[in-house]
């Protein structure tokens, strides 16, 4: 069994629990990419459910801030994700798009960042519409092998779809219950002091409970918190 095989199946061992996340993101290491980002379309609001750069975490946190933002708006591909039908995968590379992209979108999601190939998935299923989007910074990457990019978006798909009623901010359910406890505090706008004590535990927990959870969001700040949840 190759070690692809392994990951893949690692991954539907742990699809809807908070296990999900880190072998996920060890199968898409596979595809030579530097960051992916899994992002909600519904309506007039888009959501972040994964963002993941493998070098620099502040860096897709500030991209996944941006983009929801109103970036999204202008996302090239986003009238294709609207108008797809339910239990569809469509794969589109950048140059498929690249005419079709604004240049402020362009300087902001890929000039400024040193991004310069783009894959993504459009996964669309029973209630979520996703971008499933691997960047890389080589322009022979991240379009290698459209089988497993398609099959990385299907995964991405049939988790968040599995844990979207469970009531809890979709980019928070890749976290253990701890680190999901404390972010639900700091959305709620409690101290570290009272979600120490509502825990049970030191307020030193707290703090690295929360420094593992941004880790794992590619987030810095509460700023960033608030924006992967914003809904």
């Amino acid at each position: 069994m190759s070690l692809t095989v392994r990951k893949i199946e690692a991954c539907l061992e742990t699809i809807g629990s908070e296990a999900f996340a880190p072998v996920y993101v060890d199968l898409v290491a596979t595809l030579d990419v530097d960051q992916i980002m899994v992002f909600s379309v519904e309506g007039d609001r888009a959501r972040c459910l994964l963002s993941y750069h493998f070098s620099n975490a502040a860096l897709a946190g500030k991209l996944a801030a941006a983009y929801l933002d109103g970036w999204y708006l202008r996302d090239p591909l986003l009238p294709a994700l609207q108008s797809a039908k339910p239990n569809s995968v469509q794969l589109r590379c950048f140059e498929e798009i690249a005419s079709a992209m604004d240049q402020e979108y362009r300087r902001m999601f890929f000039d400024a960042p040193g991004l310069l190939a783009k894959t993504t998935v459009l996964a669309v299923g029973e209630s979520l519409r996703l971008f499933v989007s691997f960047y890389s910074s080589a322009r022979s990457a991240g379009s290698s092998d459209p089988d497993l990019s398609r099959l990385a978006g299907q995964l991405a798909l049939m988790h968040f779809e599995l844990v979207e009623d469970t009531g809890i901010p979709a980019p928070l359910t890749v976290l253990s219950d701890r680190e999901q406890a404390v972010c639900l505090g700091i959305l709620s706008g409690r101290k570290t002091e009272a979600i120490a004590a509502d825990l049970g535990v030191a307020s030193s927990s707290v703090v690295t409970y929360r420094k593992r959870a941004y880790g794992k969001l590619g987030i810095t700040s509460r700023a960033g918190l608030f924006a992967i949840c914003s809904r």
